[in-house]
């Protein structure tokens, strides 16, 4: 072989590794942006309905109190963590802790605890971050052994009773 011919084919070979490297790094990154178009979606609707509910007089909180749960954790503190917390402060229903995988660089009047520390029993966790209620709900039921319930089902029960 031409001391060139293995020059020119290391360059092939270099460019094709290099374009396969391009092209897997654009796959993961519109997978990644259609994981987080799918979420801002469902984001979206859910507080679409939650503002319908609001707008008609009716509170979530009854959701809470038709179910005979006083207490509550609240699992996930971004917008909609914020929110429920916000919803329920100074109700008849209590936040005893929040859950959340960021609990050290978190403030709240609860105690936030990360998904790994002994959880107290509540009535119930709702989970608020929606997108992932699936895995969430699974590695929560080893843990423990009361109802866990996504935000979104909560609004859409309370949509579906009162709208």
């Amino acid at each position: 072989m031409k001391k060139g011919t293995g020059a020119c084919l290391s360059l092939l070979l270099g460019a094709a590794t290099g374009a396969a490297a391009v092209e897997f790094q654009q796959k993961k990154r519109n997978a990644e942006t259609n994981d987080l178009l799918q979420k801002m979606g469902e984001f979206y609707k859910l507080l679409l309905k939650w503002l319908e509910i609001e707008q008609k007089g009716i509170s979530i909180r009854s959701f809470f109190i038709e179910n005979g749960w006083k207490t509550i954790a609240i699992y996930g503190m971004k917008e909609l963590g914020e929110r429920l917390f916000d919803e329920l402060r100074d109700s008849e229903v209590e936040v005893k802790y929040i859950i959340d995988k960021k609990a050290d660089t978190m403030y709240a009047d609860v105690d936030i605890i990360t998904p790994e520390e002994p959880m107290e029993e509540v009535d119930a966790i709702v989970v608020t971050a929606i997108h992932y209620m699936d895995e969430i709900e699974e590695m929560l039921e080893q843990k423990v052994d009361y109802p866990i319930i996504s935000l979104q089902e909560i609004v859409d029960e309370v949509w579906e009773n009162n709208v």
